[in-house]
């Protein structure tokens, strides 16, 4: 089962508190019975709220592949830039 995210939280808590004074205010009860009664009616009114609350959806990451070379560029191996400098300073002294 996944976490709530904190949009739910909100949402759910703001409903239960919300409709919990609403419906105390509303019906002016004082009898202990009615307040449960108000108080099961208000936590489960928030939780349906918060599970209606829309999920954000996966996201997706989109790989970025290179394409693969074809002809000369692509026989030829790669040479690293300091075996390159290396070598190119090797060949000037010898010539």
């Amino acid at each position: 089962m996944p976490r709530p995210t904190v949009a739910q939280f909100a949402y759910g808590s703001l409903t239960v508190i919300l409709s919990t004074f609403a419906m105390l205010l509303l019906s002016q009860t004082t009898s202990a019975g009615w307040i449960a009664v108000v108080a099961v009616v208000a936590l489960a009114l928030g939780l349906l709220v918060a599970m209606t609350v829309p999920t954000p959806e996966p996201r997706t990451v989109a790989v970025h592949r290179p394409a693969a070379t074809t002809g000369a560029a692509a026989d030829a191996a790669p040479v690293p830039v300091a075996s390159r400098a290396a070598g190119e300073a090797v060949g000037q002294r010898a010539a």
